[in-house]
């Protein structure tokens, strides 16, 4: 069962965007924590079982220590603030991290305690104390309390949407099946879109290289765009710095924010802000 009907994207309110724009861009922006001894993403799995398990923990651990301060570089150079898809547990064992989104104005969802756990098996008053944990931990390490959420590994339980609710958080990222908000079941929840496409962590690791990945931006952008003449749309960038923040990737996507910074129809934004001006403007979620 899904906390949401069927809707198709001809029958639905037009999606007026600020200042007349067409696509609504932002950069979702996965700040993890792994633990180490516990098998969790992995470049490798010949590996993943192992403890100590050097060589995907190591590859994970790159992006906080080297990765992300590339992509904060570019996001820095062509005027994109991210939406911070954050563990919890982020918090405590990286504050520069946090100190330099919180300079940034960066928007801070919740992406559960970390990306070693997923958030499935837990009973309702669990649940319920645990998304209240992950929620005040981030309210206080970062001075926003999210209204965002997104499961690691885009996980869920068939209460967490209503759970969330209660915290007063506004939509979820999990459901990527369209290319704009909509209402859940779920009073006072809607869906903001996100990508399992345009996805570093899946798109590099099938071989996809770096001039291809930039031509999907530009073609996701274009066709958005197109799609765009009767109501707007939703394009959504899904990073990871241990993946894009390889060396050898760096410069496509500073050339891929460097297209979209260029386009007069595009709104750059966070995800926030989407939900936001979507309950706003078109009425948002059943209350």
């Amino acid at each position: 069962m899904t906390p949401y009907d069927y809707s198709p994207i001809t029958e639905r309110l037009r999606i007026a965007w600020p200042d007349g724009k067409k696509v609504a861009v932002y950069v979702g922006l996965n700040i993890e924590h792994f633990v180490p001894g516990r098998p969790s993403t992995s470049i490798w799995p010949g590996t993943a079982d192992l403890v100590p398990d050097a060589l995907n923990h190591g590859w994970r651990d790159y992006g906080t220590r080297v990765g992300v301060w590339r992509v904060i570089d570019s996001l820095d150079r062509h005027g994109l603030r991210a939406s911070a898809l954050l563990n919890s547990t982020v918090v405590d064992h990286y504050p520069q991290i946090i100190k330099a989104g919180r300079e940034r104005n960066w928007a801070w969802l919740a992406h559960g305690r970390t990306n070693s756990e997923l958030h499935t098996g837990l009973s309702v008053e669990e649940e319920r104390r645990v998304l209240a944990e992950i929620t005040d931990t981030i309210a206080a390490g970062t001075g926003q309390r999210p209204r965002g959420w997104m499961g690691p590994g885009l996980t869920e339980t068939a209460n967490t949407p209503e759970l969330l609710a209660e915290l007063a958080f506004r939509y979820v990222l999990d459901w990527t099946n369209d290319d704009q908000p909509y209402p859940l079941t779920v009073p006072g929840m809607i869906s903001v879109p996100y990508t399992v496409e345009l996805n570093d962590l899946l798109l590099f690791p099938r071989g996809i290289t770096g001039p291809e990945f930039l031509q999907m931006v530009q073609d996701q952008y274009e066709q958005l765009l197109a799609d765009s003449h009767l109501s707007g749309r939703v394009l959504a960038l899904a990073l990871h710095p241990f993946v894009i923040g390889q060396a050898f990737r760096a410069k496509y996507l500073d050339r891929a924010l460097e297209f979209l910074a260029a386009q007069p129809d595009a709104w750059l934004t966070t995800s926030d802000d989407i939900a936001e001006h979507y309950v706003r403007t078109v009425g948002g979620p059943r209350r």
